[in-house]
């Protein structure tokens, strides 16, 4: 008689304990579904965790991603308005291009000394529009950079074979350098140069006849020079005007230099512009 009554307890207990025991695993198993569904929604949620999130690294000084992000926010550039060219049949000489857009010209000039390694890149991320008055023997030496470079956005133009000044010279001496450095170029990157910078900027009516028959459609000049992330001005206003040109070259800083220049473009309320677009 006592045995009885022990078992149907024991039966009762086993019982609510599986009830227990299925209420826990059926709670257990909705618990989880709502985390897995909800994940997604979280992380669209425009409401900011209440967590600080972590810091973003800071680029590295010297490095690209450094450069990349010292580079100002320039103006939308303005549709460019194309210089008309005069017949003469000598190329068109200009200091600084004869334009009110508030645009600035970047040239980088020789191309033998020295090719820091990050340039194209920086060129490409920054999206600076650079002009290249490369001497010939330079660009067929060292062409799959300067290639990069065109890739980039960059333009090559001529800048002799020899780096010698051209003023004084005869037209056929003149003609020479002139001519030889844009065979060169057009057969090494598939577009023959229409803008020549001469050496030192020395030149005479001679030089702005033979860059002419050479396929020149005008010679320049430059206002500011830039050497070592230090802009140098022609002027003494000491800012950078409509239609400048910055001249820099290819030198180990010359990182730097592309940095200055955009620097002292924007101060100006300025915008990078490429010379080409305005020289056609």
């Amino acid at each position: 008689m006592s045995a009885n009554p022990a078992r149907r307890i024991l039966a009762v207990v086993t019982v609510l304990a599986l009830l227990v025991l299925s209420a826990c695993t059926a709670g257990g198993t909705v618990h989880a579904r709502q985390i897995t569904m909800g994940q997604p929604a979280l992380s669209a949620s425009p409401v900011a965790p209440s967590a600080s999130p972590s810091p973003t690294a800071t680029p590295t000084p010297g490095s690209l991603d450094w450069y990349v992000s010292q580079v100002p926010t320039f103006p939308e550039a303005p549709p460019p308005q194309p210089v008309p060219l005069p017949a003469t049949g000598a190329a068109q000489f200009w200091h600084r291009l004869p334009t009110d857009q508030k645009v600035a010209f970047i040239t980088i000039d020789d191309g033998g000394l020295a090719r820091p390694p990050e340039v194209a890149d920086f060129v490409w991320r920054a999206h600076i529009p650079v002009t290249m008055f490369l001497n010939s023997p330079a660009a067929a030496e060292h062409t799959d950079y300067f290639r990069q470079i065109t890739v980039a956005g960059g333009v090559v133009e001529n800048h002799t074979i020899t780096h010698t000044s051209l003023a004084g010279r005869s037209y056929d001496r003149q003609k020479h350098e002139i001519c030889g450095a844009a065979d060169k170029l057009e057969a090494l990157f598939g577009k023959r140069p229409t803008l020549f910078r001469p050496p030192f900027g020395e030149h005479d009516s001679t030089t702005l006849k033979a860059a002419y028959d050479c396929g020149a459609k005008a010679v320049f000049h430059w206002t500011e020079t830039v050497h070592e992330g230090k802009v140098r001005y022609q002027t003494p206003e000491k800012v950078v005007h409509p239609g400048d040109v910055l001249l820099m070259h290819f030198r180990p800083a010359l990182m730097d230099d592309l940095l200055a220049a955009l620097k002292a473009i924007h101060r100006a309320g300025l915008t990078p512009a490429l010379l080409e677009d305005y020289v056609r």
